[in-house]
């Protein structure tokens, strides 16, 4: 079987991020891998259903829990495009997921910033992954928003 880089899977991320773009959301995407093979991908949707907990990476964690008939992510990687926030690591935590890759970090609102630690203390963290891209679609939405 042909193992697919970090790199690629964030690519496939910041393909959900262009979704949340495109449907004037906060532009995170996320994907949820196991066995080399996406299980499940969300983007934000926060204003679509009207709920601040609809972040891509919530999306995620519930899509692949369904996928794999369990809550527990162990043996997973999330890769999504921005570091999570303090919520999301939370529920990162819980679920034990095995890996986090982020691109770009969040210096307001990223869980390394608002308090460490909230990972479970398996989790391995790799950041920087595509990291320019993933800041990027960000800095473009919030630029546009403010141009209006």
């Amino acid at each position: 079987m042909e193992l697919f880089s970090d790199e690629y899977f964030m690519n496939e991320a910041l393909k959900e991020a262009q979704k949340a773009f495109e449907a004037d959301e906060v532009p995170v995407g996320a994907v949820i891998v196991a066995n080399n093979k996406i299980i499940a991908r969300g983007h934000n949707l926060t204003e679509r259903l009207n709920d601040v907990t609809a972040h891509a990476e919530m999306q995620a964690i519930t899509s692949a829990a369904n996928a794999i008939g369990g809550k527990y992510l162990v043996d997973c990687t999330l890769y999504v495009t921005l570091e999570p926030c303090a919520m999301c690591a939370g529920a990162l935590n819980w679920s034990q997921i095995t890996k986090v890759v982020y691109g770009a970090s969040d210096a307001k609102r990223g869980f390394s910033m608002v308090q460490p630690g909230l990972l479970h203390p398996k989790t391995i963290i790799v950041s920087g992954i595509h990291e320019q891209a993933c800041s990027e679609i960000v800095k473009k939405f919030f630029k546009e928003k403010r141009d209006k």
